[in-house]
């Protein structure tokens, strides 16, 4: 039975790559947060049926969650007096146009494929856990990967950031 420090440990443990991978979905700090601890709630709520590993359950949720929340968004353009930053100052990476690039191209991919490559290549997950979590086969898992890089080498910017391994 699994009970409330196995949880917090699991938290504890997982919050920081649960959010990365979140931003990489999303690619706002603020919506990452959101979009991790509504996943977690959720977690939690089903915590006891969850199982040994609790990743599959929790990326799909996370995965799930922001397919929804991005169904829901609006998509309009919003006047601001003032351009907003450009960089997040949380980035310390030394070339950050090639990861700006890298991740202005992810962002183009269509919802599926974004999180099949930030699954497979950011989390380092199999296709069968990418499956069961995004509810699909293997095979479908893996054509959506190489769909998804024929788009990027199709990028000039990204495929400069492939070959550079950054």
């Amino acid at each position: 039975m699994r009970d409330r420090a196995d949880f917090e440990r699991y938290v504890e443990h997982r919050s920081a790559r649960l959010l990365r991978t979140a931003y990489l979905l999303c690619r706002d700090w603020a919506t990452a947060e959101d979009l991790v601890q509504d996943a977690l709630a959720r977690a939690w709520l089903a915590w006891r049926r969850v199982g040994a590993d609790p990743d599959p359950y929790v990326y799909r949720i996370l995965a799930n969650t922001h397919a929804s929340w991005w169904r829901r968004r609006w998509r309009g353009e919003l006047a601001t007096a003032e351009v907003p930053d450009g960089a997040d100052p949380r980035d310390a990476a030394a070339d950050l146009g090639t990861r700006d690039a890298l991740r202005t191209a992810l962002t183009a991919l269509p919802r599926r494929q974004r999180a099949v490559i930030v699954l497979r290549y950011f989390e380092d997950m199999p296709d069968e856990v990418i499956a069961g979590i995004l509810g699909c086969s293997a095979a479908t898992v893996r054509s959506q990967a190489s769909r998804a890089l024929a788009k990027l080498r199709l990028d000039p910017a990204a495929r400069a950031a492939i070959e550079t391994g950054s």
